[in-house]
C-alpha cells in the first residue's frame, strides 16, 4: 500500500489537532503518511519532501502549522500538488497562522481551512481524490448523507424540549 495523501505537521504537538484528519482518511480507506517537518528547523528536508512527493505517488498534501505557519507555503512553493493548509491555534487564537497560510503570493496557492479544522482539510482532500475514484465518491457521499441525517435527528430531538413559550 502506497500513501496518496501526506499529512505534515510542524511539530508532533500538532498531532492532537491533526488526529481528526488522520481518523477521517482512515475511515475513507485512503492510504496516507504522517510526518513532522519544520519550515524553519528542517528547511532542506521540507524542500526534499515536497519535490519528491509526486514521484512517490502522493496526490494531495495536508500541511499543518501554527504561529508563523510557513510550512504549507514552503511546501506549495516546491510542488505542483495541491496543498491544504491547517492553521493551528498556538498563539493569537490561531489568527497569525491563518493569515500566514492564506495570504500566499500569486502562483503559490494553498487551500486553507479554518483554525484547527483538520477534519475539513481531510474532507477536502477526499473530495479532490473522489473526482477520479468512483468508489471513494460513494463513500464520501455516504459520509455526507450521514451528516444530514444527524442534523435531521437533532431537529427531531429538539421537538421534545418543553418550555412555556416554545412554539414548535
Amino acid at each position: 500500500m502506497k500513501a496518496i495523501v501526506s499529512v505534515i505537521m510542524g511539530s508532533t504537538s500538532d498531532l492532537p489537532v491533526m488526529k481528526k484528519a488522520t481518523d477521517f482518511l482512515n475511515e475513507m480507506q485512503i492510504p496516507f503518511e504522517v510526518n513532522a517537518l519544520s519550515a524553519h528547523r528542517t528547511p532542506e528536508a521540507v524542500e526534499s519532501f515536497a519535490k519528491g512527493a509526486k514521484e512517490r505517488g502522493i496526490k494531495v498534501i495536508i500541511a499543518a502549522a501554527g504561529m508563523a505557519a510557513h510550512l504549507p507555503g514552503v511546501i506549495a512553493a516546491s510542488t505542483t500538488l495541491p496543498v491544504i493548509g491547517v492553521p493551528i491555534n498556538s498563539t493569537l487564537d490561531g489568527m497569525d497562522a491563518l493569515l500566514a497560510i492564506v495570504q500566499m503570493p500569486p502562483g503559490i496557492p494553498v487551500a486553507t481551512v479554518g483554525v484547527n479544522a483538520s477534519l475539513n482539510a481531510a474532507i477536502l482532500a477526499v473530495e479532490m481524490l473522489a473526482l477520479a475514484d468512483d468508489e471513494l465518491a460513494v463513500r464520501l457521499a455516504t459520509y455526507k448523507d450521514n451528516l444530514k441525517k444527524k442534523i435531521e435527528k437533532a431537529n427531531e430531538d429538539l421537538k421534545s424540549l418543553q418550555y412555556e413559550y416554545k412554539t414548535n
